[in-house]
């Protein structure tokens, strides 16, 4: 019997694909508010991005957990494919890059005051890496279930906290207040941290696990940093120095992000040592 032959073609009683992924809620999500091609476009690679946000968030809360308790492994094979999924999010720019300003002046209009500036799953992303913006909560007032889940984000321990804590709980000394700490504020360098991660740098042998786990977090936050400057330069190409349908200065709120670091003194300590 041929292959052909054993393939099923009877779903009366069996799921089929199509079901599993529920691709007609999927694939009937893409509603064009105006009658331009290149509207479509503009929706899945939104669709497309906030997918692989999904999947970005679910890797590093499950990260996040994992160091908390010690587990190292998992968590190094989660950030791992972060960064793979990084790399994803980055090239998606180049396909919007090919709408051109014209293109998109013909049904910017339909935006009214949406915006990527109000994606909560990119919110979430930040918080999860530490940097919390208190004032940005008011944007969801209008869903209570998000704003619930972005206050609850905001007051939880992000990857670097618990990586910090991780570096205590290996006897490396660590100033009490950073441990304990108000995990809704963003995150500022501390000296003993600097002094923490220059200790595992210089022995690494003897930290391994926290030398493999800074270089995660190195790389996450430069792909992270690369798809902010890849989205400041794709909507300069397609805006210019508009203002974004959201409100923000666009262009130059995007630059002013990207001074922003994560992880500040795995940074810092390349100079040092």
């Amino acid at each position: 019997m041929s292959n052909e032959n054993k393939v099923y073609t009877d779903f009366t009683n069996r799921m089929t694909y199509g079901e599993y992924l529920q691709l007609d809620s999927l694939l009937t999500s893409q509603k064009r508010l105006s009658d331009h091609h290149d509207e479509m476009l503009f929706i899945i690679i939104h669709h497309v991005s906030e997918l692989w946000m999904k999947l970005i968030l679910h890797e590093l809360q499950a990260a996040i957990s994992s160091i908390s308790e010690g587990k190292f492994s998992p968590a190094f094979k989660m950030l791992s494919r972060v960064s793979k999924i990084q790399t994803q999010i980055i090239q998606a720019w180049d396909v919007l890059s090919t709408l051109t300003p014209a293109e998109y002046m013909e049904f910017r209009d339909k935006l009214g005051q949406a915006s990527g500036f109000q994606s909560h799953q990119y919110r979430l992303i930040e918080f999860a890496l530490g940097y919390k913006t208190r004032h940005i909560l008011e944007i969801y007032k209008k869903n209570p279930s998000i704003y619930s889940i972005l206050d609850s984000a905001l007051h939880a321990p992000s990857l670097y906290d618990v990586s910090i804590q991780a570096l205590a709980a290996q006897g490396l000394s660590i100033n009490p207040t950073i441990l304990d700490r108000d995990y809704s504020k963003t995150y500022q360098a501390d000296p003993s941290v600097e002094l923490a991660w220059l200790e595992v740098y210089k022995n690494v042998d003897r930290y391994w696990d926290l030398y493999e786990l800074a270089e995660k977090l190195v790389d996450i936050e430069d792909w992270l940093q690369q798809w902010r400057f890849r989205h400041m330069k794709t909507v300069e190409r397609i805006i210019g120095h508009k203002q974004g349908t959201g409100g923000s200065s666009g262009v130059t709120y995007l630059k002013k992000v990207l001074d922003h670091r994560f992880f500040p003194e795995l940074w810092d300590i390349r100079t040092k040592l």
